[in-house]
């Protein structure tokens, strides 16, 4: 599984809150009743957009199943349709696309974007008229910063440590105590190569940010600073010493999904997964009942928002800010935290009692942001010259 997200603000805030949602979150709430009629966007329209997305299945469905039909049986007339690149495995080709199509002023061939929109927002490919996103207002500025010029965010999720209570009864709670357990435990943990997963990707990320200086790292996260990296060096010895102690003396898993597959099925006892994937697992029975998941602290992991854009060179402007501002109304948000078990976007007080009832203990408006995309890029390449096999 591909999953990534952009730094955003939106995280479970401490270990008892977190484990708390997790377990209210794990079986199907009502918030997945009731359709479309009450988010309806204001009236009937007509035409038709195009949205494109990447990701995984359970993101294909939720346009598929919930937002797209929602839309459109709140606007009769208006058809969507949907381009899905599965993991994104051509995000980089679509995105090459965008920009050319922009440049030679031709169609971009979608309308509404929720795939590479960080980059998009950077090259200048977005539409920046989100006045017409009226819940906008309402989310944390610097969530909406965070993903550049023109970007919405519509759902967010955080990476926390699931571990099998069975195995261990009194989890480590900050980052140094994880350490510290990973080598009093050895072969018992594992995490995702951070290419193939935000999962480990945010493993990765947090212990090198054991040692990059507060100023610095506020830099790293809202732009590209490469003279910065050299914090990073301790932070890829530590990781590199943790080889022998990993899962099979450093057998590291191919994707957020094979590493919640070796917890899940005893192989390891403790590893960082995505909140989302971790409750959806509970609730589908892929994921032991009785597992737990919290977050950490000193610091804690990262997680951040998923947005949505519309192109600047889309010929349907009005229709897709209205199906951007729809998937922010208090229905399609609860059924987003229903179907994916993701973060809403809005503040709670807007949703639905039962959502509410869900996220009560939860801070998700708070969140510790990722690194800039393209330091990210660099912590990819450089973990697989500094971390297997040393």
């Amino acid at each position: 599984m591909r999953r990534t997200t952009v730094p955003g603000g939106f995280v479970a805030a401490g270990l008892a809150p977190v484990v708390l949602v997790l377990a209210a979150c794990s079986g199907n709430g009502p918030a997945s009743q009731g359709a479309a009629t009450g988010g309806s966007s204001g009236g009937a329209s007509t035409g038709s957009i195009t949205v494109a997305a990447s990701d995984d299945t359970n993101i294909q469905e939720l346009f598929q199943q919930v937002l797209i039909p929602d839309f459109q049986a709140a606007n009769p007339g208006v058809a969507v349709k949907l381009t899905y690149d599965l993991h994104g495995t051509n995000d980089q080709a679509n995105f090459a696309k965008l920009a050319a199509a922009a440049q030679q002023n031709h169609d971009p061939a979608m309308d509404v974007t929720a795939s590479f929109v960080a980059k998009a927002a950077k090259a200048g490919l977005l539409s920046t008229d989100t006045s017409k996103v009226t819940a906008l207002s309402g989310i944390d500025p610097k969530v909406v910063a965070a993903g550049g010029p023109g970007a919405v965010p519509y759902r967010a999720s955080s990476v926390l440590l699931a571990y099998n209570p069975d195995k261990i009864p009194n989890p480590p709670k900050t980052l140094d105590e994880v350490l510290a357990w990973i080598k009093a435990n050895p072969g018992r943990f594992t995490y995702n190569s951070p290419k193939t997963g935000g999962s480990g990707g945010a493993f990765v990320a947090t212990v090198l940010d054991k040692y990059v200086p507060p100023a610095d790292r506020d830099q790293m996260t809202t732009g590209y600073h490469k003279e910065l990296e050299k914090s990073w060096d301790p932070g890829w010895q530590e990781l590199a010493s943790l080889n022998p102690s990993v899962f099979q003396k450093g057998v590291y898993p191919n994707g957020n999904n094979q590493t919640l597959q070796l917890l899940s099925s005893g192989q390891i006892d403790m590893a960082p997964v995505w909140s989302d994937q971790f409750i959806s697992g509970q609730a589908s029975g892929s994921i032991p009942k009785n597992f737990k998941a919290q977050q950490i602290s000193n610091p804690s992991f990262t997680g951040g928002a998923s947005y949505l854009g519309v192109t600047k060179g889309s010929k349907n402007q009005d229709l897709a800010w209205k199906f951007v501002d729809f998937v922010l109304k208090p229905e399609e948000q609860a059924k987003i935290a229903d179907k994916i078990a993701g973060y809403p976007a809005i503040p709670l007080t807007q949703l639905p009692s039962e959502v509410q009832a869900k996220f009560q203990s939860a801070d998700t408006q708070n969140l510790r942001a990722g690194y800039y995309s393209d330091h990210s890029t660099d912590i990819n390449n450089l973990w697989d010259q500094n971390v297997p096999g040393k």
